[in-house]
């Protein structure tokens, strides 16, 4: 069993920068990946970012890959979400997730949330025009 917590988010106007922090904890669980998704209201929750923890790079969405930049720290079972030159756009709940089964282990797996079996609570994140 893990359990998530996420920190770090706020108000934030635009062209500003956040940074998102996840904590994993718990006691019998091995991390294979984490990632960050986003949900805004009325709509479904999307990928943003993600890392394997074998991996060399991270995996990004589209629409801020330039932007924003995932951060490991294994020896600290963390995980960070760098968030630069925010736009209205990315005001969202932001949950970090992660893979403790190895399911995401299949093909573009990482970047599906059925592939995460532990979420945070989620942190909210607005930015002002």
């Amino acid at each position: 069993q893990v359990q998530l917590v996420e920190s770090g988010g706020g108000l934030v106007r635009a062209g500003g920068s956040l940074r998102l922090s996840c904590a994993a904890s718990g006691r019998a669980f091995r991390l294979y990946a984490m990632a960050w998704f986003r949900q805004a209201p009325g709509k479904e929750r999307e990928f943003v970012a993600a890392f394997t923890w074998s991996g060399s790079r991270g995996y990004y969405a589209d629409s801020v890959k330039d932007r924003v930049t995932i951060v490991r720290d294994n020896a600290k079972n963390r995980a960070y979400l760098q968030m630069n030159s925010l736009k209205p756009e990315d005001t969202a709940v932001y949950y970090c997730a992660a893979d403790t089964r190895m399911t995401t282990d299949s093909g573009d797996g990482i970047y599906d949330k059925y592939g995460y079996d532990a979420w945070g609570q989620g942190t909210q994140v607005t930015v002002s025009s």
